[in-house]
């Protein structure tokens, strides 16, 4: 990959003299910061302000290592073959008109895609804005050359986007107004050939880039980008778009019908421990946050203390920060000592640090400097936030002084501005330029501070010791061989137990008459249920009957499900179960993403299902570490432990019923979907009272 960032020798095929157009902006940009040999390519001109320039790629003399194309779509397929026979290892098409615009443009890019297969040349684009490097000073792009004026502003974050045009305005608006610096964006458009993955793998070995951050619309290999993701070891930030375009509508499954809305790649995410953005102002923050402070994560709680002006915006702060799962720092005596120092006797001092009684009486330099050491040289805390006016009034000062200090104590210092218009945007490019993070709203700041703090480590790649199965695979495979669609409940929860997932105790019987005797062998109360072919949801066709205490329920439950099945042409089978006493209802279960293949998902059932809305996501198979992160992320946890005397939920036994779904489901992949719901508490051990297997249609089985 590296000749696309360092090439030696950059052919353009599509040059022009005309300012008019793009060609022309990339042949000035490549001058401007390209030090190496350029070769303007174009049939119509012999040379191009100065410079030789050639009929065709075939008629350059030079070796060269990359071609940028600007030509018209038609014309592509035909020069990047004459590439390939010139030996140019990489081509950056940055030309429009190929699959974003109908079937025509598809069948262009399906052209490149053969020409990559048949000759390994290496495709970036098209309909791309290629590279801005602003470390190398490489513009590869025919973003406008007035993004030299102010010069590039530099950085350590790069940026991998699939928006052509939002990678030239957004950074020209982030360099030019002075909040952010950048190392490299790289506009990855239709993704022929060279998708994020190969990108982000890339910027992960280069020392110049601290944070990638990604805008994404697709991921053209989800397995592979979560287990990169999952492994890195520097932060990785994502936006993604087009959330609302994929849903579940069709999904059989309760499971299924969860991971609406794009669940399964947020859960893909998270799980791997990545920060997903909302919108583009706080995807880039939250980069350049984690940028600023690529070794800051606590080792303790994350605890922060807040250094205001005002009661109200320090109580504000307070919400904010528990908001986020931070902790109000708890101050040492030697810290509250410093304080006091500076404030009047009658102001008692506590954190958030309210200063404005400090200020009126030493100035606010010297009120904000005394707080400042002291928290920073103060074990208890974690992180500072500021909080900071610039402009005509008393609370005017240098915090910038004070980077050195909060450097040297290691502790990431943010400050949240309020001011001036002009004298605001001086403060915040000196504390830029000091290594100070400076934010206008108060929820960013806060909201950077726990990115910052809350940074998870990268996983250690450990090989995991396989699941122990405790059924044969053929008994599975002669179950399943002329099965498909929807399994029954009782089915599904055979092939279940075959991976070692326990169901609740119960009997199915085919007649009435054996109904009381299954009943003997279960024992009071009982549930009973209709089984039926194809029927998932059997509470909407009134198939189950609960309470079951007598021999008159048992008769009335028999009488009513004959009558139901007996009109939906279903025969006879009733499956009799244990009912369980009250306890936390989860549901678990297994669906197949079509970009990251089977995921599990966990969450919570029964009467929490609606109030909760509380399930989560990750990529199958999972290891035991994974499992256990899965559960952690739930946002009601907690009530694994146990709610108002309801049996406390095991976390390690949810654990391996949750691995050897997601062994199930990558096992078999003729399995798309499974649905255990609910999964409850029995005999102190996690059993599926219910539960539904989908299949393919394809009878071909691959495993």
């Amino acid at each position: 990959m590296d000749f696309f960032f360092n090439p030696k020798g950059i052919a353009l095929i599509g040059a022009t003299p005309n300012p008019q157009k793009g060609g022309h902006a990339i042949l000035r940009n490549l001058r401007i910061g390209y030090k190496d040999k350029i070769f303007p390519v174009n049939p119509s001109y012999a040379e191009i302000e100065g410079m030789q320039c050639y009929p065709s790629v075939m008629e350059i003399p030079d070796p060269v290592d990359l071609a940028i194309i600007f030509v018209p779509a038609p014309l592509v397929s035909q020069i990047v073959q004459d590439c390939a026979g010139k030996k140019i290892p990489g081509v950056m098409i940055e030309s429009g008109g190929f699959a974003e615009t109908g079937d025509a443009g598809s069948g262009f890019q399906k052209e490149l895609t053969a020409i990559a297969k048949e000759t390994g040349i290496r495709i970036w684009g098209p309909n791309c804005m290629g590279l801005v490097d602003t470390v190398a000073g490489h513009v590869f792009s025919f973003v406008s050359p007035s993004i030299w004026d102010n010069g590039l502003k530099k950085g350590s974050v790069s940026m991998i986007v699939q928006s052509g045009m939002l990678s030239g305005v957004f950074i020209a608006d982030l360099m030019t107004h002075g909040i952010m610096g950048v190392s490299k964006v790289c506009s990855i458009g239709n993704k022929v050939d060279v998708d994020e993955c190969e990108i982000l793998e890339y910027l992960l070995n280069d020392p110049k880039t601290n944070t990638i951050a990604l805008y994404l619309e697709s991921v053209s290999d989800g397995r592979r980008f979560y287990r990169i993701c999952k492994h890195a070891e520097k932060p990785i930030v994502v936006l993604k778009g087009g959330k609302s375009a994929y849903g579940a509508s069709a999904a059989l499954s309760h499971t299924a019908g969860l991971c609406g809305n794009n669940a399964v790649i947020s859960g893909a995410l998270a799980q791997a421990g990545v920060i997903e953005a909302k919108d583009f102002m706080q995807w880039a923050d939250i980069a350049r946050s984690l940028s600023h402070y690529p070794n800051a994560s606590s080792k303790n709680r994350a605890r922060v203390a807040v250094v205001s002006y005002s009661g109200a915006a320090g109580i504000v702060s307070a919400d904010f920060l528990s908001s986020f799962g931070l902790e109000i720092a708890e101050l040492s005596s030697g810290t509250l000592y410093a304080l006091k120092t500076v404030s009047p006797s009658w102001m008692p001092v506590s954190n958030p640090v309210d200063l404005w009684p400090a200020v009126e009486r030493n100035g606010a330099r010297k009120a904000y400097g005394t707080a400042i050491r002291a928290l920073c040289a103060d074990s208890g805390v974690d992180g500072i936030l500021v909080h900071a006016f610039a402009g005509n009034f008393a609370l005017n000062f240098d915090l910038s002084e004070l980077a050195h200090t909060a450097e040297a104590a290691d502790k990431p210092m943010i400050c949240w501005l309020l001011g001036e218009r002009q004298e605001a945007g001086i403060f915040q490019e000196k504390c830029h330029s000091q290594g100070i993070l400076v934010f206008r709203e108060l929820f960013r700041a806060v909201e950077c501070m726990a990115a910052v703090l809350q940074k998870q480590q990268p996983l250690k790649l450990t090989e995991e010791t396989p699941l122990p199965i405790e059924s044969s695979p053929e008994r599975l495979d002669q179950m399943l061989q002329k099965q498909q669609g929807v399994l029954d409940e009782y089915l599904s929860k055979q092939v279940l137990s075959t991976y070692g997932i326990p169901g609740v105790p119960e009997k199915l019987v085919f007649n009435e008459t054996d109904v009381l005797p299954a009943v003997s062998e279960i024992g009071y109360p009982v549930v009973m249920k209709g089984i039926a072919k194809d029927i998932v949801h059997k509470s909407d066709k009134g198939l189950i009957r609960m309470g079951l205490h007598s021999e008159k329920d048992i008769f009335a439950a028999v009488s009513a499900l004959s009558e139901i099945m007996n009109n939906e042409n279903q025969p006879a089978a009733y499956l009799i179960q244990r009912q369980l006493e009250t306890s936390v209802e989860l549901i678990a279960g297994m669906v197949r993403d079509p970009q990251f293949g089977p995921c599990v998902m966990c969450g919570f059932g029964g009467i929490f299902a609606e109030i909760l809305k509380d399930s989560v996501f990750a990529p199958a198979p999972l290891s035991r570490a994974d499992a256990l992160k899965l559960i952690g992320r739930l946002k009601s946890a907690e009530l694994l432990e146990g709610y108002r005397g309801l049996p406390p939920v095991d976390r390690t036994d949810l654990a391996e019923i949750l691995m050897r779904l997601g062994q199930l489901g990558t096992d078999y992949p003729r399995i798309s979907e499974i649905d255990i719901n609910p999964l409850m508490v029995y005999d102190q051990k996690l059993v599926a009272v219910d539960a539904t297997i989908v299949l393919t249609k394809d009878q071909d089985r691959s495993s």
